[in-house]
């Protein structure tokens, strides 16, 4: 009797899976990846933030490729992080790039008020350099550093906005060899005199922010203060490159 229980045992056990059963693993496993595959997909959050409602403007300029909501949508309620904005045009409420303002009993989204400040950038934003200055950019929106109030201000999109680059440009570094075999501390002399003679010529300043003059003589300024350092260098016995 016991040897017959014992044969049946192991015969159960050696069934094969049933196809029911066998097909709910397959399913559970594809679940989990499935899941996996999502959370692993770089794009994953935008298209999250497409089919939110109202998110269905897709900023491409700039390669930036976000969501936002459209000029005109209207919500009952503003997000928690939001930033309240003073400005001459009224009060509006900034959070992750997008602006709103007080409509009736909600919120509007509205074009970024010209003027006003900020202390933070969007979380998405994408840096674009034009004339030398780097601008920041997010939903049809640009940004500048302004050091004296160490905020961002909006601005108005620049005229030669063609020109944007997303890479950084040169730098201002002058290299310079001594011909005449001239000691360290000459150098350094010759080098600060000729600079702050440079930039009284040229009204370009490479040690300040976009050089210290206004964005669209950023690439003419700093020519000339190329032009005006090189020439002192080179007449106190340098070689200039």
């Amino acid at each position: 009797m016991t040897n017959r229980l014992s044969q049946e045992r192991r015969l159960s056990q050696e069934r094969p899976v049933r196809p029911v059963a066998a097909a709910m693993g397959v399913l559970a496993v594809l679940s989990l990846l499935s899941i996996g595959a999502a959370h692993a997909d770089p794009r994953h959050e935008e298209r999250r933030d497409e089919r939110r409602p109202g998110f269905d403007h897709l900023d491409a300029r700039f390669s930036h490729n976000h969501y936002y909501p459209s000029r005109g949508y209207v919500v009952r309620d503003l997000p928690r992080d939001r930033i309240i904005v003073n400005g001459p045009r009224g009060r509006f409420f900034f959070s992750g790039g997008v602006w709103y303002a007080p409509r009736g009993p909600g919120f509007v989204v509205v074009g970024a008020p010209i003027g006003v400040f900020v202390p933070v950038l969007p979380p998405f934003y994408t840096t674009v350099w034009l004339g030398g200055v780097p601008y920041y950019y997010a939903d049809d929106t640009y940004y500048l550093w302004r050091a004296s109030d160490r905020q961002y201000e909006v601005v108005a999109p620049p005229d030669d906005q063609q020109s944007a680059a997303t890479q950084p440009p040169a730098n201002d570094d002058v290299y310079v060899y001594p011909k005449n075999g001239q000691p360290e501390e000459v150098q350094a002399r010759d080098k600060y005199e000729c600079h702050k003679w440079a930039q009284s010529q040229s009204g370009f300043d490479p040690t300040q922010s976009g050089g210290a003059v206004p964005p669209e003589q950023v690439n003419t300024a700093r020519a000339a203060y190329q032009r005006a350092i090189g020439a002192c260098l080179t007449g106190r016995g340098y070689t200039v490159k």
